[in-house]
């Protein structure tokens, strides 16, 4: 047994002291690389191996740092946000990947690796491996521009439908939306119309219960652009909801926000502060705790909305306050937040949720509601509040390189 563990132990140092000197024989090249950090894929340490993925962004010559944005063609906009550290100090630059919304997933991640390419050049050109780098021009630029024959327009419509089920039980789920907008920087025109139904039944000893929640709704949305700071616009939203007490209900709401911030910036940076106010038309499927079956009231909302993100991690929150002017003491304060911070080398942390203080609820039908109702969320409850939130802390330490891709045994 003794003589078994140390051949072990031989082949162990053997293997570990081959691998030492293929490692100190190999790439020379490799000390002289830039150090980056970012957040990258597999896909993209094997596209771009010319440089070091660092862990720590103190060590790194260059940080990257890239958000995501939609566009008013339904597809997205990838912007990198390069900035140089120690002898690159004072270099930075933005690059954007414009995704088509028929690119597929390799065709989207391809294009954002080229644009990282480009990006990295005038910082690996400062370093000896820029002689290695070759640079080609694949395609004759065209002298002329098509014409976009949709006008900006997009549509888009879907339809889902799930059930599940045994033999005390079945459910079903349809989903249905459908979509038409056109998204200029100028303007913004969005519209959606979507249905949701579900049922249940559920068998216990001799009885059976069923249970339906039907939703149907359409909004619409015109946003008008003033300067790089303001702008202007309204809402429209009819809904129909078996849950909510509501057999048709329409919302008309104008509005005016203010960017403090100019909005080119929104992809780093976005410090919103909206006012709106408009009028509620509602008829209800059964009588409220206000003994009403119809009514039209008028009401406002003011909401203030910040995006910040830096090297150091992001903050997303917004705060909003909305009462009706019958009585203002049916109103809703809400708190929307997700932070991400990197404390320290290796350490992050992130928490979100959102918390609401709710006087509110204008359809809620008068009457206590059945066992029934309550266990199989039928209809809506009577709260004063609702929240929910996650946080969490991230680790990770050993070697500040992580160029190497294996992905062996992953699946």
């Amino acid at each position: 047994m003794k003589r078994v563990f140390f051949m072990l132990v031989s082949m162990l140092v053997s293997v570990t002291a081959l691998c030492q000197e293929t490692v100190s024989t190999a790439d020379t090249l490799r000390k002289d690389a830039l150090n980056v950090f970012m957040s990258a894929s597999d896909y993209v340490k094997k596209e771009i191996p010319f440089i070091n993925y660092v862990r720590d962004r103190k060590v790194a010559d260059v940080y990257i740092i890239s958000t995501y944005e939609s566009t008013g063609s339904g597809g997205s906009v990838t912007t990198f946000f390069i900035v140089g550290q120690g002898k690159y100090q004072g270099m930075a630059d933005t690059l954007k990947s414009n995704i088509s919304p028929d690119d597929t997933y390799d065709m989207r991640r391809a294009k954002e690796v080229k644009t990282l390419k480009m990006g990295l050049m005038r910082y690996v050109a400062k370093t000896p491996l820029a002689q290695y780098m070759n640079i080609n021009f694949s395609k004759p630029l065209s002298e002329t521009v098509s014409t976009d024959k949709w006008n900006s327009w997009v549509y888009s419509a879907n339809l889902h439908a799930y059930s599940s089920g045994q033999k005390t039980y079945n459910y079903g789920y349809i989903f249905g939306y459908m979509s038409a907008n056109r998204i200029t920087e100028k303007s913004k025109f969005e519209s959606s119309f979507g249905m949701d139904f579900q049922f249940d039944r559920n068998e216990y000893q001799d009885t059976t219960y069923i249970s339906t929640i039907k939703d149907y709704y359409g909004e619409l949305e015109y946003v008008k652009s003033i300067n790089d700071h303001w702008s202007v616009g309204g809402t429209s939203y009819i809904q129909s909801s078996t849950y909510s007490n509501y057999d048709f209900s329409v919302r008309i709401t104008p509005g005016i926000e203010y960017d403090v911030f100019p909005y080119s910036e929104s992809t780093r940076r976005i410090f919103t502060i909206s006012y709106r106010a408009g009028i509620e038309i509602n008829n209800y499927n059964e009588e409220t705790t206000r003994q009403k079956l119809q009514e039209t009231v008028a009401f406002h909302s003011l909401t203030a909305g910040f995006k910040y993100i830096q090297k150091w991690g992001s903050i997303y929150t917004s705060l909003a306050w909305s009462n009706y002017f019958f009585d203002w003491s049916y109103n809703k304060l809400r708190l929307n937040t997700s932070v991400s911070l990197r404390i320290v080398k290796g350490l992050s942390f992130n928490i979100g949720g959102s918390a609401s203080l709710i006087h509110d609820q204008i359809s809620l039908p008068i009457g206590d509601a059945s066992l029934e109702d309550v266990l199989l969320r039928r209809k809506m409850q009577a709260t004063d509040y609702q929240y929910y939130t996650s946080f969490g802390f991230t680790y990770t330490f050993g070697s500040i390189y992580n160029n190497a891709v294996n992905p062996r045994f992953d699946y």
